[in-house]
């Protein structure tokens, strides 16, 4: 009972101070950049959980772990991408379009994919799901903080100057605790599957970056939109995946299976990801300083 209360008040508690951090000009850069924001909507919302089923076919994956990581890579992306991005150089205000968007197109297209993949990957063992019951819960719990702290941030500026730097030093806290807990409370479970969780979540996260990257290129786009759209198609908001898990599957006191990849994610996701965005930002200083 008091993960069924305290997961989804902390989700709603990271999705406001995302909000806060968004104003109507990031809506705004769909219409003035629609071809640079659509190919990472496309990446985000269409490559990425079709890498994801195919890594699962590849790493072997089963049932509640094939489903646990389709549900992550439905999830939008976070403050972590912004902040990934903006340590990388890259187009900070692009990245926080992407993420105000698909935070609130995910209320659909997650629901759906985890629909299709729990019937796919379970079969008769997959657990009852109400598909428009999740979205509106997701609506609920995802899109409504977001929404509400954007009109925070509009309404009273002040306020959300002063407020914002905490409220997402307590989102990051709530995010951590969130992680441990996801491991914690599944731990046999975890290190029975960590052989294959590790190597097939480190591969999703490299897979997604160099396709973030290599599209943005392809199609021409600069140096920091490239980078951008890498680290918003590689980094995912894991306490979305990890909540949607519990929603669908509940354990009682802990948390649901369905959760675990997104817990390991939670953490891969610095381990893999972060060294690389260092090793970036110093090629690029390295570059400016031999010109």
């Amino acid at each position: 009972m008091i993960i069924d209360i305290i997961l989804p008040l902390s989700l709603v508690f990271i999705m406001f101070s995302l909000g806060l951090g968004l104003t109507l000009d990031d809506f705004k850069n769909v219409v003035r950049r629609p071809n640079v924001f659509a190919l990472g909507i496309i990446n985000q919302m269409i490559l990425l959980p079709l890498v994801a089923f195919l890594l699962i076919l590849l790493f072997g994956f089963k049932q509640e772990m094939a489903v646990g990581l389709m549900i992550l890579a439905c999830c939008p992306g976070g403050v972590t991408s912004n902040i990934i991005t903006k340590m990388a150089k890259g187009d900070t205000a692009l990245s926080i379009s992407y993420t105000a968007v698909v935070s609130i197109a995910t209320v659909i297209t997650l629901p759906l994919i985890t629909g299709f993949s729990i019937h796919y990957f379970m079969g008769s063992e997959a657990p009852s799901i109400n598909i428009l019951s999740l979205g509106v819960t997701m609506f609920l719990i995802a899109a409504i903080p977001v929404i509400i702290g954007l009109a925070v941030h509009h309404k009273a500026p002040g306020f959300t100057r002063s407020f914002e730097p905490k409220a997402s030093k307590i989102s990051a806290i709530l995010f951590v605790l969130i992680v441990i807990g996801a491991l914690a409370s599944e731990w046999d479970t975890f290190v029975t599957n960590v052989a294959i969780l590790g190597p097939g979540i480190a591969a999703l996260i490299i897979v997604m970056l160099l396709i973030g990257y290599g599209s943005a290129h392809l199609f021409k786009l600069s140096e920091s939109q490239a980078v951008a759209v890498a680290v918003s198609t590689g980094i995912q908001n894991a306490t979305v995946g990890i909540t949607v898990g519990n929603l669908i599957l509940s354990e009682g006191e802990g948390l649901s299976v369905l959760s675990l990849p997104s817990g390991v994610y939670g953490i891969m996701m610095y381990i893999v990801c972060l060294p690389i965005v260092l090793a970036y930002v110093r090629l690029i200083r390295a570059k400016f300083a031999a010109e």
